[in-house]
């Protein structure tokens, strides 16, 4: 990485290698003073009210970001992806020549014969484009002129694990930062009152793969970037709530308290992280008040919920998390994480789409309309997927009509929506059998580039010293998919 694209600001490697050599010692202004003088100046920690930007690198279209991620791989051949060819040949073998030298899991690896399974799911032209969109999906086929799908999506890994912590933090190993805290890092906070980067999970998935609090974590960047998990319940924010006999006078009293000895500690130790433990109590105190305002769905009206569907008025569900999603944006939350899991299709991949898209497929067409009926989609970006989609053939024996689908990390599809990019569109082209890209294609790394872009950050540039070295979401590759953006 050249000199030109270093972010002048000191990382916590060198912090703690001044703290070691007690180099500032007790200067007056140095370095640790001055960041204090502005988180007391302001209630946060960032660097300046910006982020550590500053300001963005280029003009933002996009300002807030809702990623809706269907943790499990949902299946692209029963949602966005049109292949009669596969109909054609059900039950046949797929063609080796398809599937070269490609690695394969060890669910289906060893099968003698990888049997071509044909959707289930009829397809039908919508929108002005007239893009194919499956009858599981009917909510979504009413905003085919909303979103642009691209079926040309491709990844590296071919296990869950792995796979959702790529997506989430742009490596396959765990310990990155998050999509969210990069953004929250970068650009700072939108509003003094909640978090930059909220995460909302469905309590009424199925949980087939497990969900782990490091895919919104803020990894080596200062912890006060991390995404802050919302529950359904009487305590959406765990331990915010005061103990009985703990008044909001008393907890003020003790914050300032605490405050002092931790800028104390800081004035001596220089750590970065006494800086975030004070932002994040400031942060703490603020969200008793605007947490409970937030997440009270009570005010909503009856034609809203009926947008959503009925499970909008099940604190925790899917669809009271979009509409949870939308409040959020409406009180200018950066990043907003929606976690839906149960899309591991392994066998009955009939009964196993059509509940999902029953669970998901309002909600999130209903979001996005809610969002542009608001005119908040015009500063917006929505992004629905998963970690993979699905292999063209079936695992194991077939029952009947039904069938069940491998991890397919080769291509697959998702959608996005709103500010920046071209809407009613199709990008990327997949073969007749759904398991190569013949064009379009877009690596996770490509997708991260460009919504950081459409954020108004070059992804080359926002970066952070860690153990020696510079890392970024991008890590040392992608691209703009400059045909999507308008």
């Amino acid at each position: 990485m050249n000199s030109s694209s270093k972010i002048l600001t000191p990382s916590y490697d060198q912090l703690m290698g001044f703290t070691r050599r007690h180099f500032l010692g007790s200067g007056g202004l140095g370095l640790g003073a001055m960041a204090l003088s502005q988180l007391m100046g302001s209630g946060r920690a960032e660097a300046a009210p910006g982020g550590i930007l500053g300001s963005p690198h280029r003009l933002a279209k996009v300002k807030r970001v809702i990623y809706l991620f269907q943790a499990g791989g949902p299946s692209h051949l029963e949602t966005f992806d049109y292949k009669p060819k596969l109909r054609e040949g059900h039950g046949k073998a797929l063609p080796k020549e398809v599937i070269g030298n490609q690695r394969l899991s060890t669910m289906s690896g060893n099968q003698s014969l990888l049997p071509m399974a044909g959707s289930f799911a009829d397809f039908s032209k919508h929108g002005k484009a007239g893009i194919e969109i499956s009858n599981t999906l009917p909510w979504t086929q009413k905003i085919a002129d909303e979103i642009c799908v691209l079926r040309g999506m491709h990844t590296e890994a071919i296990n869950h694990d792995p796979a959702i912590t790529f997506f989430c933090t742009g490596n396959q190993i765990p310990g990155r930062p998050s999509m969210g805290a990069w953004a929250s890092y970068g650009l700072g906070s939108l509003n003094d009152n909640l978090p930059s980067f909220i995460v909302l999970v469905s309590k009424n998935a199925s949980r087939d793969q497990p969900l782990y609090s490091r895919l919104w974590g803020s990894g080596f960047l200062p912890s006060e970037h991390q995404g802050v998990q919302f529950r359904s319940g009487k305590e959406p924010v765990l331990f915010l709530t005061n103990p009985e006999g703990v008044s909001p006078h008393v907890r003020r009293g003790m914050l300032d308290a605490l405050g002092k000895l931790n800028r104390d500690q800081a004035s001596r130790e220089l750590d970065p992280e006494i800086d975030a433990r004070i932002a994040q109590a400031e942060m703490a105190f603020r969200m008793q008040t605007s947490v409970p305002d937030a997440t009270d769905l009570s005010g909503e009206s009856e034609e809203t919920f009926n947008l959503y569907g009925p499970d909008s008025k099940i604190p925790g569900s899917y669809a009271a998390n979009c509409l949870l999603a939308r409040r959020l944006i409406e009180r200018d939350v950066r990043f907003v994480q929606l976690f839906h899991q149960g899309w591991d299709q392994h066998g009955d991949v009939v009964g196993g789409i059509t509940r999902q898209c029953q669970q998901t497929d309002q909600a999130s067409a209903a979001l996005v309309l809610d969002l542009k009926r608001r005119g908040l989609l015009e500063d917006t970006l929505v992004v629905w997927g998963g970690e993979f989609g699905r292999t063209a053939y079936s695992q194991g024996k077939m029952v009947g009509n039904n069938y069940g689908r491998d991890h397919h990390p080769r291509c697959f599809s998702i959608w996005l929506a709103g500010a920046g990019v071209k809407a009613g569109m199709v990008h990327g082209t997949t073969d007749d059998y759904g398991y190569n890209i013949l064009d379009g294609a877009v690596h996770v790394h490509d997708l991260h580039a460009t919504m950081l872009h459409l954020m108004g950050v070059e992804h080359e540039k926002l970066i952070y010293k860690f153990q020696g070295r510079y890392f970024r979401l991008t890590d040392v590759a992608g691209h703009l998919v400059t045909p999507i953006l308008t």
